[in-house]
């Protein structure tokens, strides 16, 4: 098994994702190569054959030269696979390839059992595994799904590929979301609501709670697709990216999404029903107890200290 995994960088920096890439291959024991759009000052600590694109001539996005530069690469390196993140890069530019090499497309992969891809479906409540049909394959992986124990300390070899201007896209810069409301990554304490929560009127025994504790209140995908709590205070690869000292989720399974949003807090405590749902995998407490009775209890018990 051969994977050529597309790395990314940004404004001149490289993305850690290329180092969750290099995780999936492990799992795979796969031989790999990888692409990057970059420059010579942001390289990924890797120890294997690194096709480099300069970015100052390859441009930071043209989807049309990059899907060539990727195919040029495949042509050289024959991989079973092809792996993105799926990111705005990722998921814009794998079916491109895809289509291109006529090879089957797997989206937002979060394991491998055996050959097979693993992916979410029922709004990541549940898992198919998921095998191609074709001699190569396009992959994209879920943000979180995958981590090196460590980091490589050792440096790429590189080849520089030579990239044409142009294409039907004209990159002309990033733009900023507007940030409003209550900024999560400055909360020490987050407790969260999830859609075990049951109802949007119980979104306030969360925030009571997230209140007594001295901290913030958030909220997983479906609450905020619910339009039960506003997006400002969504948790997960969707929302924001939050590493308290204490995060409280209430009522969350643990889809891989929020999970790769909270994992590095530094104390987690889970209330759920389900003494098997993922988010015990994390957890450092996990309350097996129906939240509409534990968090009003333990609200009352913090506010009578």
């Amino acid at each position: 098994m051969k994977v050529l995994l597309i790395a990314e960088s940004r404004e001149g920096k490289l993305l850690n994702s290329c180092y969750e890439l290099m995780a999936f291959a492990e799992k795979m024991a796969a031989e790999t190569a990888m692409f990057l759009v970059g420059s010579d000052s942001a390289l990924p600590q890797y120890g294997g054959k690194l096709y480099l694109a300069d970015v100052s001539a390859a441009g930071e996005y043209n989807p049309d030269g990059h899907k060539q530069l990727i195919l040029d690469v495949v042509a050289k390196e024959q991989p079973d696979m092809v792996v993105f993140s799926h990111s705005s890069y990722g998921w814009d530019l794998a079916p491109r390839v895809a289509f291109a090499l006529q090879a089957a497309q797997i989206s937002e992969v979060v394991d491998v059992a055996g050959s097979t891809m693993v992916v979410p479906v029922c709004n990541a409540k549940l898992r198919r595994d998921v095998a191609p049909k074709t001699a190569k394959t396009v992959v994209t992986l879920q943000a979180g799904a995958f981590g090196l124990a460590e980091v490589p300390s050792a440096a790429p070899v590189v080849e520089k590929l030579t990239s044409q201007s142009g294409g039907k896209i004209e990159f002309t810069g990033y733009e900023q979301a507007e940030s409003g409301g209550v900024d999560l990554g400055k909360a020490k304490i987050i407790v969260s609501a999830g859609r075990g929560i049951g109802k949007p009127e119980n979104v306030a025994m969360i925030a009571d709670l997230a209140k007594a504790l001295g901290g913030e209140y958030g909220a997983s995908r479906p609450v905020v697709d619910s339009e039960w709590v506003e997006h400002n205070r969504q948790v997960g690869t969707t929302g924001q990216t939050v590493a308290p000292k204490l995060y409280v989720a209430c009522g969350i399974s643990g889809a891989i999404q929020h999970l790769a949003g909270m994992k590095k807090s530094e104390f987690i405590v889970a209330v759920n029903t389900d003494k098997d749902a993922p988010i015990g995998d994390v957890a450092d407490v996990l309350v097996v107890a129906d939240l509409k009775q534990f968090v009003p209890a333990l609200t009352a018990k913090i506010q009578a200290l």
